[in-house]
């Protein structure tokens, strides 16, 4: 499982030229099961996204295919996370 930070970067003002491509790049890791969970870092500085059941090239490549990324509007950090306990709920990360 990971966990992919994506934070405000030096081109964050041409967020709006790419804003319609990383929404698709969203849609399209739900859509593939990959995203479990997207959402913004609150108070405001960028986004996370919690993935699964993907390889870590595999998501480094679908990452950088993130308008947003190639864009230089965010910077990513992926985090690998080796799940030990769960709610039932979540079990299936396990």
């Amino acid at each position: 499982m990971f966990v992919v930070l994506l934070r405000l970067a030096e081109n964050k003002d041409a967020a709006g030229a790419h804003l319609s491509g990383h929404q698709e790049w969203i849609r399209r890791g739900l859509d593939d099961g990959v995203f479990l969970l997207v959402g913004s870092i609150k108070p405001g500085p960028g986004g996370a996204v919690l993935a699964h059941g993907v390889s870590l090239a595999e998501l480094e490549k679908r990452v950088n295919d993130d308008p947003f990324v190639a864009g230089n509007v965010v910077r990513a950090e992926i985090i690998e996370v080796a799940p030990g306990m769960a709610d039932e709920r979540l079990a299936f990360l396990l």
